[in-house]
């Protein structure tokens, strides 16, 4: 499973920028990876494993702004169409394998 998370947070404030400062450095700090700006996506081995971070993530969301959450399998995930641009190198190196070869 893979959880996908769009978000569009304020950025008005020095409060408002120190919030998603923050916020996205929760999301790095937890296995998230940047698939475009403010898109990012998370593995998970399973649906009860993402629906109990789901919890955690919950308690670190922004007090403003919008914030989504997709969860999608690998299949589909990997049946994404890209339309313009290139897979990123971290989108080339993690997949559903359980073993990255460095």
């Amino acid at each position: 499973m893979r959880l996908m998370l769009f978000f569009d947070l304020p950025m008005n404030t020095r409060k408002e920028r120190r919030a998603y400062t923050r916020f996205r450095k929760y999301l790095i700090s937890n296995g998230f990876t940047m698939v475009q700006f403010s898109v990012y996506s998370k593995i998970f081995p399973n649906r009860s494993a993402l629906d109990t971070y789901m919890v955690t993530l919950r308690q670190n969301l922004p007090f403003h702004g919008s914030v989504r959450a997709m969860a999608v399998t690998e299949k589909q995930y990997n049946k994404m169409y890209l339309l313009v641009g290139d897979k990123t190198v971290t989108e080339n190196t993690l997949s559903d394998n359980t073993m990255v070869i460095l």
